[in-house]
């Protein structure tokens, strides 16, 4: 069942976020609505993979809130923000190289609603990825890079997410794999999954987002639709090499 789109979801408002002294995110305010795929896009460095951590409760603001279907979860511990529903894709993958595919898959229903429906999530993964029926007792580290990511995705959604946040889902990967994973997060967001992406791949997000935040310096210097951001020059010429976008 496909969940109605376009109410509020997450609201990151005003955040500061530090490491020990060295403070990373300035002020940022982000919005996600229900429906939306959300990029967050910008060089190295720029406080993206900050900015999930804090929303998944694993780092936690100075000031400023974030607000998740109503209810701010920035003082929760992270296995709390899991069971509300935001399931994280961290770069890197973050997969245990010497268990099976269908392991992996179990380590990501860990709520009692999530392992109820564990049979199932596990043969829809098998579903969107065939692949990984077909190597389901290999070990992860055997798989390809694309593979592995394919896998990444799929165990983050064991947890039945309403929020899925995704970091760098394209890095390591070639061009064709690449695709496919983008093909299917646009399939995730269709069957009702709201997606919040951090991608080095300018290209790729703004064809895959609603709306898209630049992130400079720990700052959100910049925001809107596909349009919008095509318009701007500062995007064109920092981050567009000459290809045309379809």
């Amino acid at each position: 069942m496909k969940r109605i789109w376009g109410r509020p979801m997450l609201d990151v408002q005003s955040v500061n976020v530090s490491y020990d002294d060295l403070q990373v995110l300035w002020n940022v305010s982000v919005k996600v609505n229900e429906g939306d795929i959300i990029a967050l896009i910008g060089s190295n460095g720029a406080g993206k993979s900050t900015l999930l951590k804090t929303i998944l409760s694993l780092l936690h603001p100075s000031s400023g809130s974030v607000t998740f279907l109503g209810e701010r979860i920035d003082t929760l511990p992270t296995h709390m923000v899991v069971k509300k529903g935001i399931s994280l894709v961290p770069e890197g993958r973050g997969l245990f190289p010497y268990m099976t595919v269908v392991e992996n898959l179990m380590l990501g229903a860990r709520s009692p609603k999530a392992l109820k429906e564990m049979n199932n999530s596990i043969e829809r993964a098998y579903e969107i990825f065939p692949a990984l029926r077909e190597r389901r007792k290999q070990f992860a580290k055997t798989l390809s890079g694309g593979e592995q990511q394919m896998l990444a995705i799929s165990r983050a959604l064991m947890a039945n997410p309403k929020l899925l946040m995704l970091d760098e889902p394209s890095s390591g990967l070639g061009p064709l794999p690449t695709q496919k994973v983008f093909d299917v997060l646009r399939k995730i967001n269709e069957d009702g999954t709201t997606i919040l992406l951090v991608e080095q791949s300018i290209h790729h997000a703004l064809e895959l987002a609603t709306t898209t935040y630049l992130l400079e310096n720990g700052r959100v210097v910049l925001s809107g639709k596909r349009e919008e951001i095509l318009e701007n020059e500062m995007i064109t010429k920092a981050y567009l090499p000459a290809r045309p976008l379809t």
